[in-house]
Parts: structure tokens; sequence; C-alpha cells
């Protein structure tokens, strides 16, 4: 539980100079105790739903690799649910809600926050732009929604008055944990931790270590893009890359700027 002004820090990455926090800890960050719905709920038998934008759309940039991202997620790790591009609309985020019988939601797409009028901050959905001030008005105690994951850029980073951005605005509406970013990263390296943790989440009882457990694979080498491809723990053959990412280089995603930005909210079990 952090005070004003240390919420933003990404503490995985911190450094004692023999190893990184997120080595020796599972990490989580709560607004408050009081807004903090601390009772365990085992997602391990769970379905999710899972809602992203690979086109362009509104003047942003395509995400190539979303689909890749979704359908590993949901259908490889997870049953559920995809809605894909022209399906994922608010409309369609509120049936949900509504319908019940899904306890993690994840949305990969285009975010982002600007400091000052919060209807300036949105994450972008197919029909319109979820704005900051709007996230407080649904429903999210219907589902109920466990778990929201904002695969996006720049979703748990605010100001003086949202410090936790949309992530923490979502815990404070209802959703028990949120997962989000402080900064923007490319959506390989979104692809690649978020594969990681879901694959985590189906065996671990706590969250906040099924995030670690992503993180620490990333960060020792063991998620690496090679001819087109991306591989580790969970992924032996390797899954492919979209055609716009097949000439990314070979590498290792280890450093800290594809792993760290992403933080827990709320409940770290």
């Amino acid at each position: 539980i952090l005070d004003q002004g240390l919420r933003l820090l990404p503490l995985a990455a911190l450094n004692d100079g023999h190893q990184f926090l997120i080595e020796q800890y599972s990490l989580g960050m709560m607004p408050s105790l009081s807004l903090t719905d601390y009772h365990y709920v085992d997602l391990r038998t769970t379905q999710v739903v899972g809602m992203g934008i690979s086109q362009s759309t509104q003047g942003e940039a395509p995400l190539p690799a979303v689909p890749v991202e979704l359908h590993t997620i949901v259908g490889q790790l997870w049953p559920g649910q995809v809605y894909l591009n022209q399906q994922a609309t608010i409309d369609h985020l509120q049936t949900v809600l509504q319908q019940g019988g899904f306890r993690i939601l994840h949305l990969s797409t285009h975010a982002d926050f600007n400091p000052g009028d919060i209807r300036n901050s949105y994450i972008q959905l197919w029909d319109q732009k979820l704005r900051l001030n709007a996230i407080g008005k649904l429903d999210w105690h219907k589902l109920p929604v466990n778990l929201l994951t904002l695969s996006a850029c720049r979703t748990a980073f605010g100001d003086p008055q949202e410090e936790l951005g949309f992530g923490g605005l979502a815990v404070i509406s209802g959703v028990q944990t949120a997962v989000g970013s402080l900064w923007y990263i490319n959506d390989v390296g979104t692809m690649a931790l978020m594969t990681q943790f879901y694959r985590s989440l189906k065996t671990v009882k706590i969250r906040a270590q099924a995030l670690q457990a992503a993180q620490v694979a990333m960060l020792r080498g063991q998620v690496t893009i090679k001819d087109g491809r991306l591989y580790g723990p969970g992924f032996p053959q390797g899954l492919d890359l979209p055609p716009a990412d097949q000439d990314l280089p070979d590498q290792a995603l280890s450093h800290p700027y594809f792993w760290a930005p992403f933080v827990m909210i709320g409940s770290p079990w």
C-alpha cells in the first residue's frame, strides 16, 4: 500500500545489486485495505472473456499480435469466448457483464491516460472509446469480475487525482483484481508477458505469483523471439508471430522494458 507519488514506481524492477525485487517477492498494489475485496476466489476453473482490437480504428495504429494473444489465452490455455475487432464493442462488454458466468475479463487494445480531465483518457473499443469517467458506471459486480486484465499501454498510469489509472478505478468500481501497465510497450512484448501470465495463472493459487512467474521467466531470458516465432515456458514449439512482426530480430525479451511495467492492483490473491 503505497503513498501518493510512489504508486507509479515499477517495483518489480527495483534491484539490490544482486537481484530484482520480483525475483524475491510476488508483488501487488492496493489502493487501500478498505477498498480491497480480499476474499479468496480460485480462478483456475473459471472461463475467460477476451476482447481485442487488432485493426486500425479511429486513428489508432493496428495491433497485429492481438489475435494471436487472444486465441492463445482463450482456446489453448483457458476456455471462454473471444470478441475481436467489430465484435469488441461497449454493447458486447455490457452484455458480458450482465449475463454472468465469466470471472476473468481480458481487454487487449489501445489505451491512453492523459492528465487533467478524465474524459480525455480512454480504452479503445471498436465503436467508441471507453473513457475513464465511464468505467465506474459499468456494473462490474454482475459477473462478478474477479480479474480484469488491461493488456494495453499505460492502464495503471495516472495523475495525482487518479494515480492508479484505469486499473485503480476499476478496482474501486467493483473489480477484485486488475492488471495494467505503467508505460507504452509494443504488442509483441505484451503478448509474450500475457501468454506467460495466463499459463501460470492456470496452475498457481495466487494471482500475484502468476504475474511474478511470467516476469521472472522473461527477465531470465526464457522468453525469446527466434525465426519469426515466440518461444517460452509452456510453448516449446513456439507461437507464430503475425506477418507484420515476422522480421523482428531474434532476441530474448529480458530487458525490464518488456516485463516491469505490468502491475497488479487490488487483491493479489
